[in-house]
């Protein structure tokens, strides 16, 4: 059985987790930890997951007062401000650095520069109109906006477990996340991951190959595509990891 101590580690590690990748305020006291940071990733999928409630949510109040494409945008939108377009900023660095720098040291400090780029800028935008376009084009955009944020959140922990971590560390929020997350943990994660879209595939029957399809193929080819251009990943990689596999797994569904 697990301890208390272990439970409350736990515990503290959710919230933490919770705290990193949305604007919700943490409602426990942390005693942060390097190690504790390491170890919150796991709960990834699992913050995913709560995100993916909320948008049902609002959606399903949304619908009675507005269109579908309507509710849909504003759905996207209360993402963007409840996540601080955490992953989305992500993705615009990604894009700026890998499109504009020629080498390793100049596309790191592209990711750095706090400006966004033409790359980043267009980047950004057709991701989102993207996402509005499959959630509307979904069979079931409740099963979408439930499943999405949960499954695309595993990325980036097979990115961090198969990958070197390329970027300074003493200018870096990711690096205690990055540095030291044991596989076990991945293992946890890709399991609750798995559980989740398996219990689900009663609604559709191909959820979960599409699920794992998404996950596999992001982490192969953005994470070959990381290695031969950086060497490995860095935070902002592993933020567009989460939006390309959220809209690959869109497409599927």
């Amino acid at each position: 059985m697990l301890s208390r101590v272990r439970i409350a580690h736990e515990w503290q590690a959710f919230w933490l987790a919770l705290g990193f990748l949305t604007r919700i305020p943490m409602l426990v006291r942390i005693d942060y930890s390097q190690r504790l940071m390491n170890q919150s990733s796991v709960y990834f999928p699992l913050v995913g997951l709560l995100l993916g409630l909320g948008y049902c949510a609002a959606y399903a109040v949304l619908s009675l007062i507005a269109s579908p494409v309507v509710a849909i945008m504003l759905v996207v939108t209360l993402h963007l401000f409840v996540t601080g377009a955490f992953h989305e900023d992500g993705l615009a660095d990604s894009v700026d650095a890998l499109g504009g720098g020629y080498t390793v040291e100049k596309r790191l400090a592209i990711m750095k520069d706090s400006r966004i780029g033409t790359y980043g800028t267009v980047a950004l935008v057709m991701a989102l109109l993207l996402k509005v376009a499959l959630l509307v084009e979904a069979d079931s955009v409740w099963l979408a906006l439930l499943l999405a944020p949960a499954v695309s959140r595993l990325t980036p922990l097979l990115l961090m477990a198969a990958l070197p971590y390329v970027t300074d560390p003493d200018k870096s929020k990711s690096k205690p996340v990055a540095d030291g997350f044991s596989r076990q943990r991945l293992l946890a994660a890709s399991a609750f991951v798995l559980l989740l879209t398996a219990g689900l595939s009663a609604f559709q029957p191909l959820l979960l190959p599409a699920a794992i399809a998404s996950v596999l193929l992001v982490a192969l080819l953005w994470g070959r595509y990381l290695r031969s251009q950086l060497g490995g990943y860095t935070g902002d990689a592993l933020g567009a990891a989460v939006v390309f596999s959220e809209l690959v797994l869109l497409l599927f569904l």
